[in-house]
């Protein structure tokens, strides 16, 4: 079992950036992907980003295109959710969580994850 912990969420303008941080332990991040997750007030979680274990590929719901950037230090055990162009829409919780692989992650919510954290808030508002 895997043990994350989410952090680098906080309040930011419109426009701005914030870089999220999913760190691991009890086990390695390198046999996993690696999902990023969102939960906004009163609406269902859902599937933002995911990096494969393998060959570093990934996965990225079609409203944060352009925007997101996922990516893994497999050596720092760490995954990151690199977010820039903020936009009000994009106020939630996020949550990481380990998956077998990134088509598994884009099936959400209709496959379970493996291992998941326990969020951290991000708040996009002027």
């Amino acid at each position: 079992q895997v043990q994350l912990v989410e952090s680098g969420g906080g309040l930011v303008q419109p426009g701005g950036s914030l870089r999220l941080s999913c760190a691991a332990s009890g086990s390695t991040l390198h046999y996993y992907a690696i999902g990023w997750f969102r939960q906004a007030p009163g609406k269902e979680r859902e599937a933002v980003s995911c990096i494969s274990s393998s060959d570093g590929s990934t996965y990225y719901r079609d409203s944060v295109k352009g925007r997101f950037t996922i990516s893994r230090d497999n050596a720092k055990n760490t995954a990151y959710l690199q977010m820039n162009s903020l936009k009000p829409e994009d106020t939630a919780v996020y949550y990481c969580a380990t998956s077998e692989s990134c088509t598994v992650v884009a099936t959400w919510p209709y496959a379970d994850m493996d291992d998941w954290g326990k969020g951290t808030l991000v708040t996009v508002s002027s």
